[in-house]
């Protein structure tokens, strides 16, 4: 009898481990899920292009419950702002590299004069909704922006990592990501490519390494590289 019950919790847990394992694979397998549109005449479209501009991209941030409580809320705003705007100059920096290389057709306007040309205009992070693509690339002189979401969570502590690099130089671990960038034209304002994409983080890894894989994936798939 006894050692029934032994072997039967032996099976027990040779079936809890398998049944955890295929939770992993299983979640695994949904972090790796990639969504991509493209307009079928984005090809055609993106060859009468000179000049793209990225924005700073609307991004979330989660911490853990103890990191939010020594945050206010103003803070936090603050740091996802610095987090939209170190994607789009991960983004651009990216781009100037394949540029170098003689892999990428266009320019990509600088992070810096498309900030300038949104203030003077008032178009903040908060406001900018209310543009269209057409309006945002008449602004800005461009022939199609790059834009949009990034929701991320950075697990923390040690001093909130050293209170966000002394007020949002940011930096902290990005554990996961999960990144939504569309293409839009200035011409209709049509949507030229969606790419949507979880990515995983781990210890070490920031803003600008994820969006380098990011990057590195969608290469193959916008018409804009080589």
């Amino acid at each position: 009898m006894i050692i029934f019950i032994i072997r039967n919790k032996n099976f027990i847990m040779r079936t809890s481990l398998l049944l955890v394992f295929s939770v992993l694979i299983f979640n695994t397998q949904s972090i790796a899920q990639t969504n991509f549109y493209e307009d079928p005449s984005f090809n055609a479209i993106a060859l009468t292009h000179n000049i793209i501009a990225i924005l700073p991209f609307d991004a979330t941030v989660t911490l853990r419950p103890r990191d939010m409580r020594d945050m206010t809320t103003k803070q936090l705003e603050r740091m996802e702002i610095t987090e939209g705007e170190g994607i789009q100059a991960a983004m651009y920096s990216w781009f100037l590299k394949r540029k170098k290389q003689g892999k990428l057709r266009i320019d990509v306007q600088p992070p810096n004069v498309t900030k300038a040309k949104l203030l003077r205009a008032g178009m903040t992070v908060e406001v900018i909704a209310a543009y269209t693509p057409q309006e945002i690339c008449k602004l800005l002189g461009v022939d199609a922006i790059i834009m949009g979401t990034f929701e991320t969570n950075k697990p923390m502590t040690q001093g909130t990592a050293i209170m966000l690099n002394a007020a949002f130089g940011v930096n902290g671990n990005t554990e996961k990501a999960l990144i939504n960038l569309t293409i839009y034209e200035g011409e209709n304002g049509g949507m030229m490519c969606n790419y949507q994409k979880n990515i995983v983080g781990g210890v070490g890894s920031t803003t600008e390494s994820l969006i380098n894989i990011l990057m590195r994936k969608a290469s193959r798939r916008i018409a804009y590289t080589r």
